[in-house]
């Protein structure tokens, strides 16, 4: 039990995220950015305060990081199948590319 546990908090320190997780964090990124910028602006102008408007900013930016930057489980749910490894016959190595080896 103690292990699962411990695989469990590995994984979520290791962050982990695969490619389809990382287009998504880039689009929430950019929609909320920008979004909280817009309504610092507009609020800001509104009330004509400008120290309003930074913390607006501030804390949408906050709520920004914490949405993006831990590895949240939605931001895996594609991974990326890995090679499995193959033995070497000999020290030496080949690459082949297209079926020709190339080193």
């Amino acid at each position: 039990m103690a292990d699962q546990l411990l695989d469990q908090v590995r994984d979520a320190v290791e962050g982990q995220i695969d490619f389809e997780g990382q287009r998504w964090a880039e689009l929430i990124t950019n929609v909320l950015l920008g979004a909280v910028g817009i309504v610092a602006f507009l609020v800001g102008f509104m009330a004509q305060d400008i120290k309003l408007s930074l913390y607006i900013g501030l804390a949408g930016t906050v709520l920004t990081f914490a949405v993006v930057v831990p590895p949240w489980p939605f931001y895996n749910k594609n991974p990326e199948p890995w090679l499995p490894p193959h033995a070497a016959t000999s020290g030496f190595q080949s690459i082949q590319v297209d079926g020709q080896k190339v080193g």
